[in-house]
């Protein structure tokens, strides 16, 4: 076991953390703060979802989006599914998920991932996809029958799907609330004043108008958002209080890391006193948890926030 800085860490192959060296560690992007370190730790746990995930032909989006979380949620038997393939019909400047055009779309994948979740005993499965704007239904078709497929394995295993905006289609997103998962994800992602340059092909009220229709569906809801990439402490605040306005019940909060030299730089690191009092002022505003720390993704400690008796 090593503790590495994450600016010194990329994947290989075989799964295995490499360090890079520290000049091209310098050259691509800068010095993380100290508190970024990462436990660099394989084991049976890690090993066994990386074999299951390649035998059943299933993406991550732990490692498509190169999450520093990778290593400890996997050895703890926990990961994020990535359905509809694992490109990407938008470009969003911060992510580095492939954007292409996607190949034809996988009706067997939902099997595969309910196979997946029964293979590894799973207690709480994450549902995550790409865009797919060029199906009519946003591929919310495909995150039904996963949930179906899920239920029919794994009836007490809790299900949450982060889920892309749909375009707004309420009927895409209705598809998916009918079939009852236990949290109802949609990541806003950035403030209001950034979406336009960092997400391009969304629009901050749309998707603050998913949750509201998913909270009107009944769905507890979550909502995600990522900071240092120029936005302002207020600017935060005002996210929030958006989010609570739409009765959002969850939120995580975490910090941006540039994912490779052609990405958004970082505008700034957040000191984790910074998050934590971000996460007082979420809790005081009313929502049932806030996940807030330097490290944390949407789907950090997930099974954490099921609500009560799902």
């Amino acid at each position: 076991m090593s503790f590495i800085p994450l600016d010194q860490v990329r994947s290989s192959a075989t799964g295995q953390p490499e360090a890079t060296t520290p000049l091209a560690s310098s050259i691509s992007r800068p010095r993380l703060p100290a508190w970024f370190r990462v436990k660099a730790e394989t084991g049976p746990d890690y090993f066994e979802i990386k074999q299951t995930m390649d035998r059943l032909q299933l993406h991550t989006i732990c490692e498509e989006a190169r999450c520093p979380n990778r290593w400890e949620c996997w050895n703890a038997r926990t990961a994020t599914f990535l359905i509809l393939g694992d490109i990407c019909t938008r470009r969003c400047h911060y992510c580095s998920v492939q954007t292409g055009r996607p190949l034809v779309l996988d009706g067997d994948e939902p099997k595969r991932v309910a196979e997946a979740v029964q293979a590894l005993g799973l207690r709480h499965a994450v549902i995550t996809s790409v865009n797919r704007d060029e199906l009519p239904d946003g591929g919310a078709s495909i995150f039904a029958e996963t949930i179906r497929q899920i239920r029919q394995r794994m009836p007490e295993c809790t299900i949450e799907v982060l889920i892309p905006d749909f375009e707004g289609n309420e009927d895409a997103l209705a598809m998916v609330c009918q079939e009852r998962p236990d949290i109802l994800n949609h990541n806003i992602e950035t403030v209001r004043q950034l979406f336009p340059s960092l997400r391009p092909q969304g629009k901050y009220q749309r998707s603050i108008e998913v949750l509201a229709k998913a909270k009107e569906l009944g769905m507890t809801t979550k909502s995600g958002l990522i900071v240092g990439m120029g936005e302002t402490i207020d600017e935060v605040r005002e996210v929030m209080r958006d989010l609570r306005a739409v009765t959002c019940d969850i939120m995580t909060i975490g910090q941006y890391l540039q994912p490779t030299r052609d990405h958004l730089p970082v505008a700034r690191f957040y000191d984790p006193s910074e998050f934590a009092m971000l996460k007082e002022e979420g809790l005081a505003m009313g929502f049932s948890h806030v996940e807030s720390g330097p490290l944390v993704r949407s789907s950090y400690h997930a099974e954490q926030q099921v609500p009560a008796g799902a």
